[in-house]
């Protein structure tokens, strides 16, 4: 029996019996759960199999919920919202006392955004209470992007997938953090680098992966995603920018292929997918992950990705296939 509903006050009820409920955004599909619920945010946790060190991102359902979340809100913050909200930009932000410490790996910083998806904003609306969401995948897999991906991942371990068909981003959301006022990039995303500076002029980007993975069980992670090895699949992956001798250095073994646009013939291909068709780094963007589940599901001994264009989404995506091919 499917997992998988359109029935947003079922998802309502469940939620606020502190049950886990995973519902779509515009990015990728969260697991989610009541934040002031420790039963909710432990299951989260246990569920995904993610670290209590790694911190969750809280989803609000307009800017006039912030002041019951953060303490404060720097001025460049307050742009950042203005600009991208809802959508997928997440503000890390110094958090309230009633924010439990279990969302934030302890840190006193909340991470915070507005989720741009009808059927999220309607739930959300009906809840008297935030929703903490990670992807809704078990940690360090592939992250779902449509309802079956979830209820492949899932259906034995929660009650229900709320449906609000393929995300049209397809990739999380950007995520900037704040260092004496000054916005930090701590992770790309579905926000394109060129469109946050617009707004706030010249940004650094937080070199996340430096830290191996003791130092950072010894010391959080400023936000979430900022994990080395993240969003991978089962089969071993590789990213290259020479898809031919990549192919032949895997010459007799099942290869699957993961194209940004150039349609390339080969007979040692034995799988191949093309993100898109037109050089539109939005739609690759939308489709990466679901090309990786279909990867991951042909039996192949290696899926070999070709690096995109270091520029718009190109980066955020770029990022996401160095983290999956990480030994």
């Amino acid at each position: 029996m499917s997992i998988i509903s359109k029935d947003i006050s079922k998802a309502a009820a469940l939620l606020s019996n502190e049950e886990l409920v995973a519902i779509p955004t515009e990015t990728v599909y969260g697991l989610a759960g009541n934040i002031y619920s420790e039963k909710a945010i432990k299951a989260i946790f246990e569920t995904k199999q993610r670290p209590f060190f790694n911190p969750l991102i809280v989803h609000i359902p307009s800017v006039d919920y912030l002041d019951q979340i953060v303490a404060s809100i720097p001025e460049k913050a307050q742009l950042l919202a203005d600009a991208f909200w809802p959508g997928p930009i997440t503000l890390v932000l110094k958090k309230k006392s009633t924010i439990p410490d279990l969302i934030t790996a302890g840190k006193d910083t909340v991470a915070v955004r507005i989720p741009n998806h009808p059927t999220t904003l309607e739930l959300l609306n009906q809840l008297d209470f935030p929703l903490a969401a990670p992807s809704a995948n078990p940690f360090n897999r592939i992250s779902p992007t449509k309802a079956e991906h979830v209820e492949d991942y899932f259906r034995d371990q929660i009650q229900m997938v709320l449906d609000g068909g393929p995300c049209k981003k397809g990739i999380e959301s950007t995520i900037i953090g704040f260092e004496n006022d000054d916005p930090i990039i701590y992770r790309l995303g579905s926000t394109p680098l060129e469109a946050i500076e617009a707004v706030v002029g010249k940004i650094e980007i937080k070199n996340s992966t430096a830290l191996g993975i003791e130092s950072q069980k010894k010391m959080a992670p400023s936000a979430p995603g900022m994990l080395e090895r993240h969003y991978a699949p089962k089969t071993k992956t590789v990213l290259t920018d020479n898809l031919q001798k990549s192919i032949a250095q895997y010459q007799g073994k099942r290869i699957g292929i993961l194209l940004y646009n150039d349609v390339l013939n080969d007979d040692g291909i034995d799988f191949k997918i093309v993100l898109t068709q037109g050089r539109n780094l939005n739609e690759a963007a939308s489709k990466l992950y679901d090309a990786l589940h279909q990867l991951d599901k042909q039996d192949l001994d290696i899926i070999i990705a070709e690096r995109l264009p270091d520029y718009g989404l190109g980066k955020s995506i770029n990022d996401r296939l160095d983290r999956a091919t990480k030994p």
